[in-house]
């Protein structure tokens, strides 16, 4: 039995092709290619990528300035934080909340717009597996090319599970069955239509969007578009702690708000959504507001 793809790239000792990951004693990161004769330079002196190849993951190597450097395989969230970018990387803490929420498991049948970077394609990529189907569609070539040589040089070439096509989502979309879809856009609420049509029955829709005005009219389509049940929506934020003898203290920055999430399920055909018993706040609607639920109701 064959392995995944990419697997044989995460294990075993470093090879020609690898990506290195060295940490110095300050914790700063440098990635760089294994390519036999070649040196890495930094301020502090420079040692041959020789001393690397065959080498085991965790070796420590010291440069000409006797400076100490720990070299390992990137994991992938280091991998995209670092990799070239065409647009914004959705950030490891939204990739792992996507794949958690999103439900992304091996073999699904995922759609994805709005490739960017490849930051997403990647995690989606590794949790389907070779099995699974991922069509991303990207309305940028140049964001495309990015994207497309990003994946490759992480999985060590193309993915047998990756379509890349280069358009609108809404004028291109002919996948069926679509188990999940993934939009990472401006205005997501132009593809529900189209969405809704792809997904299977339980199938789920997970938007990521950056401000709350495209979270708020996205939530409002999807409850006005009639079959989905009621969307989720969060954010998440993480701080690290400093932790050495008796200074425990949270550290003094962390990574706040990068987007919202929200997911909302597929209902079956002709099946209406369940009357929401949550009566929105007084003014919740102000008069100008002609979305669902203008009367003031009842929100469903």
């Amino acid at each position: 039995m064959s392995e995944p793809t990419g697997a044989a790239r995460r294990r075993g000792p470093f090879k020609v092709g690898d990506q290195v990951q060295l940490t110095d004693p300050k914790g700063r990161h440098y990635t760089f290619t294994l390519e036999a004769g070649k040196n890495f330079h930094t301020h502090k002196g420079s040692f041959p990528h020789d001393e690397l190849i065959g080498a085991p993951e965790g070796s420590v190597v010291r440069t000409t300035g006797n400076v100490a450097y720990l070299a390992l395989r990137p994991l992938l969230p280091d991998y995209v934080l670092s990799m070239p970018r065409g647009a914004a990387v959705v950030y490891p803490k939204d990739a792992g909340q996507i794949l958690a929420f999103a439900d992304i498991f091996p073999g699904a049948r995922v759609v994805e717009a709005g490739v960017g970077s490849g930051s997403l394609s990647s995690f989606l990529l590794r949790a389907i597996g070779d099995q699974g189907m991922l069509h991303s569609y990207e309305r940028r070539e140049d964001f495309a090319d990015i994207a497309r040589q990003n994946v490759e040089r992480y999985f060590g070439g193309p993915h047998p599970a990756w379509q890349l096509t280069v358009g609108d989502l809404q004028d291109n979309l002919s996948d069926t069955d679509v188990d999940r879809v993934i939009l990472d856009m401006l205005a997501p609420w132009e593809c529900l239509e189209a969405v809704s049509k792809a997904l299977v029955p339980g199938g789920i829709l997970c938007c990521y969007v950056a401000t709350t005005t495209q979270l708020a009219r996205t939530v409002e389509s999807i409850r006005e578009i009639g079959c989905f049940n009621e969307p989720t929506s969060w954010e998440t934020m993480i701080r690290n702690w400093h932790i050495e003898g008796l200074a425990v203290r949270p550290d003094h920055r962390m990574i706040g708000h990068t987007g919202f999430l929200l997911t909302a399920r597929r209902l079956a055909d002709g099946v209406e959504p369940p009357m929401r018993r949550r009566r929105p706040a007084k003014g919740a609607y102000g008069e100008d507001y002609s979305g669902p639920n203008a009367d003031g109701g009842t929100a469903r």
